[in-house]
């Protein structure tokens, strides 16, 4: 029979089913601690699966592997000469200017075969990366292209040629304002570290041996004294060559332009390499 004075039951079921509920109750919670622990081991394992380690480690490396690659690089630039600059100075044409009188500019020629626009051809046919700018004036005397040529060197150049004093020697005006001229051009051109190859000039023998001698060697001393590059006579094996003039017997023809070019190409050369290696050093 029941124990009706107790206040507890006796009955095995309902015991059984306070047993299961506080059991229930129990794997709640411990299910619900499980979670928690369970959601921070995927937190860690999905740091380290991405980062290699947890996150402020990681992050101590990182900055680490950082420094070393910047030091690396530094030390490789140090060594082999090489920084950015120089390298994008490196791939940008050299700009040169030919400076001169009627025999620069192409006195009736076409454009294209003008002494500039030859020699450009001929420089980029054999590899080097060039601009040659055409800044010849039919007429120009040493003392109109003085007064022209601070514009006229733009500040994109990075070498000249200067061809000046034809039309000087031409007019039989004085040798001493012809250097004087030259001179202050070379200057100027030495005071902005620009190099220069100085094409010289003769002048016709007609004018007598004094005025020839010390003419023709305005050039040789100019360039000895500013270190410039020298061609000695701009008109060396086209002068005097029929098949090489215009009907003027003065200025080159296409042919005498393209026999220009050919001799005065190792020159330029020569002066593209002062160019080269003023780059180098900057």
């Amino acid at each position: 029979m029941p124990n009706t004075t107790s206040g507890h039951s006796n009955d095995p079921e309902r015991s059984t089913r306070r047993t299961r509920d506080t059991t229930n109750k129990s794997d709640l919670t411990s299910q619900g601690d499980t979670s928690h622990v369970e959601m921070g081991d995927r937190t860690a394992r999905f740091n380290q699966q991405r980062f290699g380690r947890t996150r402020p480690h990681n992050r101590r490396t990182r900055l680490l592997w950082q420094f070393a690659a910047l030091a690396l690089l530094a030390f490789t630039f140090t060594a082999t000469g090489y920084s950015p600059t120089s390298a994008q100075a490196a791939d940008k044409p050299i700009k040169i200017v030919a400076f001169g009188d009627s025999l620069t500019a192409g006195y009736l020629l076409a454009p294209g075969l003008a002494f500039p626009a030859k020699l450009q051809k001929a420089l980029r046919a054999r590899g080097h990366s060039i601009d040659i700018r055409n800044a010849g004036v039919s007429g120009d005397t040493t003392t109109a292209g003085l007064a022209r040529f601070d514009w006229a060197i733009g500040p994109d150049t990075e070498g000249v040629i200067l061809q000046l004093g034809a039309n000087d020697a031409l007019r039989g005006q004085p040798v001493a304002q012809a250097r004087k001229n030259l001179d202050a051009m070379m200057q100027k051109l030495r005071t902005r570290q620009l190099p220069v190859l100085l094409a010289g000039m003769h002048a016709p023998r007609g004018l007598g041996n004094d005025y020839t001698t010390a003419f023709d060697a305005i050039y040789p001393e100019l360039a000895k004294t500013y270190g410039a590059l020298l061609y000695p006579f701009f008109l060396e094996g086209v002068a005097l060559q029929p098949k090489f003039t215009l009907s003027d017997g003065l200025h080159p023809n296409g042919a005498g332009v393209d026999e220009l070019v050919k001799r005065i190409l190792p020159h330029v050369e020569r002066l593209i390499e002062r160019i080269k290696a003023k780059r180098s050093a900057s």
